[in-house]
């Protein structure tokens, strides 16, 4: 098995939503805002070679959407899912399995495509099966008003269209080991319902996929939750559990929003869980 990170691009977010009652004095410290009180957000995702699979975790908010639309996320930067692709000797057609962690616009934008002649939309990953579960997808096709701007049907309606739309088994106990993909599932509800949190067995380590459950180390402190979530004090609870177990077991959190660090690890303090190194992804992996 080797893993890479895919450096997508970058964009901006208001830091009060991602930070929800944390005040702004605080926050700043950590992830500083311009005059617009936006900051700075990756777009990091994942690519896993094992055997004959060539899995990617999230891509990102692809380029389809109106100027109209990305004039509210300045998005920035060099770099693109393709580039970065490209950087390790793979193309997108090489992909057999697309993971979507969930199916807000900034992470599975990137799944579908306009067609040639721009009269409708076609999955950007030809040969893959993409991947999501049966809850989490009635969630987003049937989005509630909180989530309806992040849900956008023309990045979701025609994965199902296309075919290739599979889902993953959702276990009894919220952690699902060895699925489908070959990883083990945390699955969290505070963010979005169902929200996958792939745990990989690398190296003799263990990589998290943090997803929207901790986008940045500035989110680690237990209050720092996003305004984005629809449910605040569930993920207060399961973030506290996954850093206990992070700590424990050693784990290397892969940071898909964090604008400056790829990894990081974490550690108790007489604060609670608190930042203990960061890293380029590879510092720690070869």
């Amino acid at each position: 098995m080797q893993i890479y990170p895919i450096e997508t691009g970058n964009f901006k977010l208001d830091g009060g939503a991602m930070f929800g009652v944390v005040p702004k004095v605080i926050w700043q410290k950590t992830n500083p805002a311009d005059s617009n009180n936006l900051i700075d957000m990756s777009l990091r995702c994942m690519l896993i070679e094992d055997g004959d699979r060539l899995i990617l975790i999230d891509n990102g908010t692809g380029d389809k959407q109106s100027a109209k639309f990305f004039g509210y996320y300045y998005p920035f930067g060099d770099d693109s899912l393709d580039k970065s692709l490209k950087k390790y000797g793979f193309h997108r057609d090489q992909i057999t399995d697309v993971f979507l962690t969930h199916l807000h616009f900034d992470h599975c934008g990137g799944s579908i495509q306009w067609n040639k002649d721009r009269t409708g939309y076609e999955p950007a990953f030809k040969n893959a099966k993409f991947w999501s579960n049966k809850n989490h997808w009635q969630w987003a096709v049937e989005p509630n008003p909180r989530e309806k701007a992040s849900f956008l049907k023309e990045n979701i309606i025609p994965i199902e269209e296309s075919g290739q739309l599979n889902f993953v088994t959702i276990p009894g106990n919220k952690f699902s080991v060895n699925s489908e993909l070959g990883f083990d599932i945390l699955f969290t509800d505070g963010h979005t319902e169902k929200q996958m949190i792939p745990h990989i067995k690398y190296q003799g380590k263990t990589i998290v996929f943090a997803a929207d459950l901790l986008p940045s180390v500035g989110h680690i402190p237990l209050p720092y939750v996003m305004s984005y979530d629809t449910r605040p004090l569930i993920t207060m609870d399961e973030k506290a559990k996954f850093l206990h177990d992070a700590v424990e077991n050693q784990y290397y959190i892969f940071l898909e929003h964090d604008f400056v660090n790829q990894l990081c690890t974490v550690k108790h303090t007489e604060k609670g869980v608190r930042l203990d190194q960061t890293y380029k992804f590879n510092e720690v992996f070869k």
